[in-house]
């Protein structure tokens, strides 16, 4: 029983995918014979010629992401479609109903004193939804624990009422069945405070005289973790002591369901501002048959009324579904359809950032590191400013925890902190502690063999050495759409975070950029022999290594000309680098290029000097030179290229201008982008932007020098601690303190940063099979 959108009822007209060909992204012409200052060919998406300059340059502004849905394939943009509407209709969350929250709500007798149900819809929602083998609870993801709590919460419910004795039954003989099994599951499937409800419900089975077997072994280890739990001391964990769950918020008011001698009157200072325990029907319901309180009963009837009887475990849950919604939707790739729906969702929790952190819902008193950790990287992430400080009151003697007092160390929490980390600005001390604790408590579940490969792949490939296709790439073999369930109290849905309308359009989407890619790489390659380049120092293998690092940042259909100058440009430094690095006279050939720069070309080599692999790299960067579409970007790009020469030293040593090589990338995407005007314009922004210069530069230094080093020269022990440093800096730059300089500028020189760190990260192996798995594996 779904709430559902009318996005997701009507999705099963797109799921059925064709092989149609794909949409072309804007396409820089490879074939173009040799031309001066004329622009570039664009063949848009119907197979149109675009004339040079007919257009306005690309970038992320609220008008151009309008124009750019042209260049999208049709299938694509069909499903986006119904997932905005799905996002726009999120409400408070989208999530199914708890047979066990039902089964409580429905023992609430009549508030006025009648002899029948406070709310009966309750009572036939559990009639109806009687699973076929006797239980209640998930019918498609199969949990004894689930099952069984499920289960007996209804039959208490029935036989409490003295109705459907025919559905106990039932009930009682899958209980029997299935009882000797309640402790098969491992840890990190337990339920949330299952060992404190269930010995309650085994009390109350035996006051409505259920024949159950209560002796039974395996409910002594439930019986034990429950007193444990309950316990004021232990060595082993750190507990809640329960004079204090009637003081501060903890996580044992979702389950007081399960407990006796409460102290109402002091509960009642912990009541959420809509009425509920912790925003859980169950609880709420306890309180209620307790107490008479009105705020639970109106929390209740909405509840009720809003999920025609059958109530979640949990509701609402605005700030927890929206987090987790952007999070799917950018790893999966395709958050560049949702930009204002993320940014109003983003804003939204952002309202709700305290000194103390973040909840999941508006109405809750307690934090957890989970939905906390998940809001600060995409805050961060995303330009907000957050301060690290709220993980401190979850750090306890070295630990970090879920909760302060949880009894088990949630596997999900710790790898969602240990991604927070990783955004971390300098003198973050808490974040650094928190990576190296997640760290250690992820690698060692990881050699136990109880992790997710999307936890495997975190260990391996820090944010920092993580480029977007790649992520992607492996995140839709991870995602299980639909299939993916969660655990709480019982198991539960997410609709609006786990459905199959992502999966198949972001499997659409990636399918066509992959299918991009090959085009583009096909083009590259005749570029290269046009250039006669493939035997001046770049082999195929080098070409495809500078594009797939190119494209696997840079590759939104509407962006192919930046994604390609950035390609194209790492292509050719490469060669001229190893040309000079190569030559007997490196200074004299070096000031060659800059002459022939500032000449446009015009000067002649003298008789006898003439080289066939100058000439021909000289050819190819006037070819590069001529790509731009205005006189403005073809002078820029051509100064660009002049710094860079000027920047090299007279020792011969191609590594050390490196540095530079980075920053002639980011220059040429901007100037292929048409945002190196912005710069142009507005002076202010020189110290942010030579402050974001120098930071790339010296990561990139480093990084190349780090490559070389495990080519077998010299290597500097020190550099990952000041490689990590900078990147810390270079985070804060993009993310906080630049923001004089343009949103996407910013990324870029974050890119490129980042693309040397994967370099520098992976194994040449490691690189091939990326390449091979992104750009020619087709996804499945």
């Amino acid at each position: 029983m779904y709430v559902t959108t009318a996005a997701l009822r009507k999705y099963d007209a797109f799921t059925r995918l064709t092989g149609a060909k794909p949409q072309r992204r804007p396409f820089l012409d490879l074939h173009t014979r040799r031309r001066r200052r004329r622009g570039c060919i664009m063949r848009l998406a119907n197979g149109d010629i675009l004339a040079p300059g007919s257009r306005e340059p690309l970038g992320q502004t609220k008008n151009s992401m309008q124009d750019n849905k042209k260049y999208e394939p049709r299938e694509v943009l069909e499903m986006t479609h119904y997932i905005r509407a799905m996002l726009k209709s999120m409400g408070d969350g989208v999530i199914n109903a708890s047979a066990y929250d039902t089964a409580w709500v429905a023992l609430v007798k009549d508030l006025d004193g009648g002899d029948g149900p406070q709310f009966p819809k309750s009572i036939d929602w559990i009639i109806q939804n009687q699973l076929p083998d006797g239980s209640w609870g998930d019918e498609t993801f199969y949990l004894v624990q689930d099952r069984i709590i499920n289960t007996l919460a209804c039959i208490i419910t029935l036989r409490s009422w003295n109705i459907h004795i025919d559905k106990c039954n039932k009930g009682l003989s899958f209980i029997h069945k299935n009882l000797g099994r309640i402790t098969e599951d491992g840890e990190d499937w337990m339920l949330n405070g299952f060992e404190t409800i269930f010995p309650t419900l085994l009390q109350m089975a035996k006051g409505v005289g259920l024949d159950m077997p209560y002796d039974d072994a395996s409910l002594q280890v439930i019986y034990a973790k429950r007193d444990l739990k309950l316990s004021k001391h232990t060595l082993l964990h750190l507990l809640i002591p329960r004079d204090l769950l009637h003081t501060v918020p903890t996580t044992l008011l979702l389950s007081i369901e399960g407990m006796t001698g409460l102290d109402w009157r002091k509960l009642f200072k912990l009541q959420c501002s809509d009425g509920s325990f912790m925003s859980s029907p169950a609880p709420t319901a306890y309180a209620l048959m307790q107490t008479g309180d009105k705020k639970c009963l109106e929390f209740l009837d909405a509840i009720i009324n809003k999920f025609n009887g059958g109530v979640p475990f949990t509701y609402p849950l605005d700030i927890f579904t929206r987090l987790w919604a952007v999070d799917r939707l950018e790893r999966l790739g395709i958050s560049r359809h949702f930009v204002s729906e993320i940014r109003e969702y983003l804003d939204y929790s952002y309202s709700y950032w305290t000194q103390e952190g973040l909840p999941a819902t508006r109405h809750s008193q307690l934090n957890d590191i989970d939905d906390m950790a998940m809001g600060f990287r995409l805050l961060r992430l995303h330009g907000y400013h957050v301060s690290s400080s709220v993980f401190k009151h979850f750090e306890r003697d070295g630990e970090f925890v879920c909760y302060p007092g949880q009894w088990n160390q949630s596997v999900t929490a710790m790898y969602n902190l240990y991604r927070a980390t990783q955004v971390s600005f300098p003198g973050e001390d808490e974040l650094e502690r928190a990576n190296v604790y997640c760290h250690a408590f992820l690698d060692e579940r990881c050699a136990s063999g109880n992790l997710k490969d999307k936890v495997r792949c975190a260990l391996e490939f820090p944010w920092k050495a993580s480029l977007p296709r790649i992520q992607t790439r492996m995140y839709l073999e991870q995602y299980g759409g639909s299939a993916d369930v969660w655990i709480g109290k019982v198991l539960y849905w997410m609709p609006v975070v786990c459905n199959d309308l992502y999966l198949e359009t972001a499997k659409a989407d990636f399918s066509n950029f992959q299918k991009l890619c090959r085009l583009e790489w096909h083009g590259l390659r005749m570029w290269l022999d046009n250039n006669n380049l493939q035997g001046c120092y770049v082999t195929a293998n080098r070409a495809l290594r500078a594009y797939f690092l190119a494209a696997a940042n840079i590759f939104e259909p509407d962006r192919a000309e930046e994604s390609l100058a950035w390609a194209r440009t790492a292509m050719l430094a490469e060669a001229i680098s190893c040309y000079l690095h190569n030559s007997a006279c490196p200074d004299k050939k070096r000031e060659r290029f800059i002459f022939q720069l500032e000449n446009h070309g015009c000067y002649e080599l003298p008789r006898g000097e003439e080289d066939q692999t100058e000439k021909a790299l000289l050819c190819a960067l006037y070819d590069l030179l001529d790509l731009p579409s205005s006189e403005n970007a073809t002078r820029s790009l051509r100064d660009a290229w002049k710094q860079w020469f000027m920047s090299m030293t007279a020792k011969g040593n191609h590594e050390s201008w490196k540095g530079d090589t980075a920053l002639l990338l980011v220059r040429a995407v901007e100037i292929c982008s048409g945002r190196h005007s912005l710069l142009e314009k507005n002076a202010i922004y020189c110290l942010e932007h030579t402050q974001l210069e120098r930071l790339t530069s010296l990561i990139c230094g480093k990084l190349t020098s780090r490559v070389s080093a495990q080519n077998g020269a010299n290597m500097d022990n020190t550099t990952d601690g000041q490689v990590n440093l900078e990147m810390q800096e270079l985070a804060q730059c993009v993310f906080q303190s630049c923001k004089s300089i343009n949103w996407m500028t910013r990324q870029t020189f974050l890119h490129v940063a980042k693309s040397y760190c994967y370099v520098s990260h992976c194994s040449p192996e490691t690189i091939d099979s990326h390449i091979s798995k992104v750009i020619f594996e087709d996804v499945n």
